[in-house]
């Protein structure tokens, strides 16, 4: 794996190569990587998985038309190759009026800022095996539980560069770690499965293994004998654990691909109220340590903080370049991208703000409802917002959260969840999208 320097370099050096032959506009861009990986079960260790590799893609523009490749040769005459087969490529390739790199104007320029995502990510396969069954021990000693599925830990750096013909070359480095634990509480027919994981970029900011392992634990206990509501239209609340899952719907009916092709929910929504108006979504960047954290997006903007709900009206579109051209718009700074193909457009660091009631605040007040703490499958509908979700949970009766629910469905249409949405005070930033308690008045919820 190349240094960031070093990839910066390689990266650079291929642009300028493809311009030399024959290419208007290029962008190359480098991803490298190694990760160890130790998974444990009932006590022994049962796998230990090691991999790394690094890959470049370039993508090169001839006057409208465009064409990507990649290698994981980073020799000399494979560069020469691969420019040779993409210029190629995009001669031959129809033409877009859309296509192009970002404005110049609009690239990154200095020094990017620091981030504090990288700690060097090394990890002896002994330390993860050891966390990884403290992880499964703890979880194990739940009284209830009576099988493990097994727990894992692992630990990864990786190094990103990108470079365009705008005379743009920046990289960083990234580490991750992670710890999890997946068990099983009763027996046959009636058996329960639930688990718990965290990840963070610095090691030191990792959970208790202990605690890990407890919650996978006390989770799957939790779900014994489950029962099923009645059906009918009722108050339902998301767990933290599934409420990001709201952001991420949002998040795809404001991507400006979906807006540009006309087929997103919220097409007409742009600068209306969308949320009540307490509610605020923010997506940032450049949150120190951050899952998602980045200096730059994927075509080389500066990234910076952007609130997208404010009050509960939606602020803006995520844009990439290419979308924002369509839209007769300036791009966002939320491309992301892989190694082939165009860019397209997400969400860095986000989250809901918090709401002012305690989750039992949230509750007190209904007599029958469900509280979701799983959801399964995905039945929504990007175009007109339809959702239908099967879920398990938990019963709320006379405001009380009470007994384990399997095998319901939550159904109704985002535009009316989102305008009913009231979030509790439990924010935490735990993982790259994070929401607080959420409760939704009025979903349909079918059951026995």
């Amino acid at each position: 794996m190349l240094s960031v320097s070093e990839a910066e370099s390689r990266t650079a050096d291929l642009v300028a190569l493809a311009r030399r032959t024959g290419a208007d506009a290029a962008d190359a861009l480098y991803v490298g990587g190694a990760s160890t990986q130790v998974q444990v079960r009932l006590g022994a260790l049962e796998d230990v998985e090691r991999s790394e590799g690094e890959e470049v893609g370039l993508r090169v523009f001839v006057g409208t038309r465009s064409a990507s490749a990649s290698t994981s040769d980073l020799s000399s005459d494979a560069f020469a190759a691969l420019v040779e087969r993409v210029v190629a490529m995009a001669r031959e390739a129809p033409e877009d009026p859309w296509a192009g790199l970002a404005p110049e104007a609009r690239v990154m320029r200095g020094t990017p800022p620091g981030l504090d995502i990288d700690d060097g990510g090394a990890a002896e396969p002994a330390a993860l095996k050891a966390r990884a069954l403290v992880a499964e021990e703890a979880a194990r000693a739940v009284a209830g539980v009576t099988n493990s599925e097994g727990a894992g830990a692992g630990a990864s750096r990786s190094v990103i560069a990108l470079a365009t013909s705008a005379d743009f070359a920046r990289g960083y480095a990234a580490s991750s770690h992670g710890v999890s634990a997946s068990v099983l509480a009763g027996s046959g027919a009636g058996m329960q499965r639930d688990y718990a994981h965290d990840s963070a970029r610095h090691i030191g900011d990792l959970d208790d293994p202990v605690a890990v392992g407890r919650l996978a634990g006390e989770r799957a206990v939790a779900r014994l004998d489950p029962a099923r509501p009645r059906s009918g239209a009722m108050p339902v609340v998301y767990d933290p654990r599934v409420s990001a899952g709201l952001l991420g719907h949002l998040m795809g009916a404001i991507n400006g691909a979906a807006i540009a092709r006309k087929t997103s929910f919220l097409l007409d929504s742009l600068g209306q109220p969308v949320f009540g108006a307490g509610i605020t979504v923010l997506d940032d960047p450049l949150r120190p340590r951050g899952l998602r954290s980045r200096p730059f997006d994927g075509e080389g903007l500066a990234t910076g903080p952007m609130t997208i709900i404010d009050g509960g009206v939606l602020t803006g579109w995520l844009l990439t370049a290419a979308a924002a051209r369509q839209l007769g718009m300036e791009p966002s700074g939320h491309a992301v991208r892989g190694i082939g193909g165009p860019p397209g457009a997400g969400s860095s660091n986000l989250h809901m703000a918090a709401g002012d009631l305690s989750p039992a605040e949230l509750i007190a007040d209904i007599a029958e409802g469900v509280y979701i703490t799983e959801l399964i499958g995905m039945g929504v509908n990007g175009v007109t917002g339809d959702y239908s979700r099967g879920a398990s949970g938990f019963l709320i009766e006379k405001g009380e959260i009470t007994r384990p629910i399997a095998e319901i469905t939550v159904a109704g249409n985002l535009k009316d969840m989102f305008r009913m949405l009231v979030p509790a005070n439990d924010l935490e930033f735990r993982h790259a999208v994070n929401a607080p308690t959420l409760r939704i008045e009025g979903m349909t919820v079918a059951g026995a």
